[in-house]
């Protein structure tokens, strides 16, 4: 009898153990397969995320500058690269557009160094160019150029800027134009056709810079932000004031 109280005891005391380890396994397999679940979710993200930046440069290297663009009531070119500038400058002077909005100056730029920056004509400059300083960004462009639209009452609009800029200003441009149609006209410094842009360094850092701004503009879109000294912030909803 002694012997089957002893057994009877030391059975006892080893079962709580038995029992620790099972759950520790359940635990560890548990964890396993959130590591795995995670693991595939960051897999996917980044197939995504790299299959998106092709899809945005193949985009970005076919597009070409209109030989002969239709006439349009206005002409916005956004600030950015003297190439951007030459080229709204000649659509005006071409008849292109009635009148030319330069956007996102900067505040220390005379009028009259504008002028001779771009080398236009004189009168022409002076009759049919309006300039604005308030523009800091992309975002700013299109807020800027939809006053300046609506207080023409502009119906279609030549929209300038560089071939990489242009999916981001026609996304932040319609969003707020809605009564205007955009006509895209971008300028083209270098041929990125049949994926130049793969052995061109500085021309991929471009697209990779540009593919993630024109992300969080779609981001945007979704969840609404506004930009601020520090960086970006959730922008105030009419709920909440």
């Amino acid at each position: 009898m002694a012997m089957d109280a002893r057994d009877s005891t030391d059975t006892a005391g080893q079962m709580p153990v038995v029992g620790g380890r099972s759950r520790d396994r359940r635990t560890v397999s548990r964890l396993g397969a959130a590591l795995r679940l995670s693991a595939l979710f960051v897999l996917v993200l980044a197939t995504l995320f790299a299959g998106g930046f092709g899809w945005f440069a193949n985009k970005v290297s076919h597009l070409t500058t209109p030989a002969n663009p239709a006439r349009a009531d206005a002409i916005i070119v956004l600030t950015g690269g003297q190439s951007r500038l030459d080229a709204a400058m000649d659509l005006l002077a071409s008849g292109k557009g009635a009148r030319l909005l330069i956007s996102g100056v900067h505040p220390s730029a005379s009028r009259r160094q504008l002028q001779a920056a771009t080398g236009g004509d004189v009168r022409l400059f002076s009759c049919c160019v309006d300039i604005d300083r308030a523009a800091l960004d992309t975002i700013g462009n299109a807020e800027e150029s939809a006053k300046w639209v609506e207080s023409h009452a502009y119906g279609t609009v030549i929209l300038v800027t560089n071939n990489y800029h242009m999916p981001r200003s026609l996304l932040e441009m319609g969003r707020l134009l809605h009564g205007a149609k955009l006509e895209p006209y971008p300028v083209v410094n270098s041929n990125l056709d049949k994926g130049g842009w793969l052995t061109k360094p500085r021309a991929l850092r471009v697209l990779f810079t540009e593919y993630n701004k024109y992300l969080l503009a779609l981001a945007r879109g979704i969840v609404p932000v506004k930009p601020t000294p520090s960086g970006i912030a959730l922008a105030e909803t009419a709920a909440g004031g």
